[in-house]
């Protein structure tokens, strides 16, 4: 798998066994990941779980008839109504006396024995930001160099970047930064669960007062006889990580000039913690990486959600990578010629 380009996770909503093999040559060619729901009747509760995704193709027979889809198409829209809804036509109905649920709810529809349409609304509402292979990959190995500086004696691992519409916050503690440059207005969101993290924490602490680690570990972690790790340790953590990541991304992308002269407009933020819900007041999906810190002895992990939003402002024909040849490399001291 080509970890520089971002996949996305699809929620097919499809009973009928004679496209399933098309539908699924399709998802392997463009990128998708696809799930499905066993049952009918469980579709709410997945809905109203975590789990990311990018979009939902459904067929306006799923279920069995036409009031069964169009009641999934109203439950999508109530539970999830930020993600694409793309309607497979099965032809029993023509599109103009299909239910006002399931066109209301769709933003695009193919017919299986015609694939292009499927193909194009997948292009414009999915993947519809295209991310540089040099920026995603840039973005995994500045972060994962982070991690690694920050705990010792993990492994890091990373899932395949993908792309996001949902606006579900993961876990219970976030950080939140802005980047600005000539091509990019957004934020970095930095995500974990706090239990594990705070474990991971702890097991470095516990490290450290044994002199197993020597003198190296997790930042802010005091000598022995410390306390406990707490929620501020936790907070300390984090805000490091972010502007460590924030640091090395401005270097790498954004370069001197990182700020516009013109004017720039800004839109509010809203957070539902009830609902764990986050929206930055725009339509465009996010990129999303996954990390999985593993310590092999103890057998602790915690997991990282890390996602780019650019909300204000996106060119990506102006993306630019600051890179270093190697006489400058020599020059700097970083490398010498063996």
């Amino acid at each position: 798998m080509n970890l520089s380009k971002p996949v996305s996770k699809v929620l097919v909503l499809d009973d009928s066994p004679a496209h399933a093999e098309a539908l699924k040559l399709f998802f392997d060619e463009h990128n998708l990941i696809a799930l499905k729901v066993r049952d009918s009747r469980r579709l709410s509760a997945v809905l109203s779980t975590s789990i990311d995704l990018g979009g939902v193709l459904l067929a306006d027979d799923y279920g069995g008839s036409l009031d069964e889809a169009a009641a999934a198409a109203a439950r999508i829209h109530t539970l999830r109504p930020e993600l694409p809804v793309i309607l497979r036509l099965s032809g029993n109905t023509p599109p103009e006396q299909l239910p006002h649920a399931l066109k209301n709810a769709a933003c695009a529809s193919f017919d299986a024995a015609n694939m292009s349409a499927l193909c194009a609304a997948v292009d414009q509402y999915i993947f519809s930001l295209d991310f540089p292979n040099a920026l995603v990959r840039g973005i995994a190995e500045i972060t994962e160099a982070r991690l690694a500086t920050l705990f010792d004696g993990v492994t890091v691992r990373r899932d395949a970047p993908s792309v996001v519409r949902d606006r579900i916050i993961f876990g219970e503690v976030f950080s939140l930064i802005p980047l600005e440059g000539t091509w990019c207005r957004g934020y970095m969101l930095m995500q974990a669960q706090e239990d594990p993290l705070l474990a991971m924490i702890e097991r470095d602490r516990a490290a450290r007062r044994s002199g197993a680690n020597g003198a190296s570990g997790t930042s802010g972690v005091s000598g022995p006889g410390a306390a406990e790790a707490g929620f501020r340790d936790l907070n300390n953590l984090l805000g490091e990580l972010t502007n460590l990541i924030w640091g090395a991304f401005k270097d790498r992308f954004l370069g001197p000039q990182s700020a516009r002269e013109a004017s720039q407009v800004q839109v509010p933020l809203l957070v539902n913690h009830k609902h764990r819900y986050i929206s930055f007041g725009s339509d465009n999906p996010q990129l999303r990486f996954q990390y999985l810190l593993h310590d092999e002895t103890s057998g602790q992990s915690v997991a990282i959600d890390q996602r780019f939003v650019f909300n204000l402002s996106w060119s990506p024909e102006d993306f630019s990578e600051n890179t270093l040849d190697i006489d400058d490399l020599v020059e700097s001291g970083e490398l010498d010629l063996f």
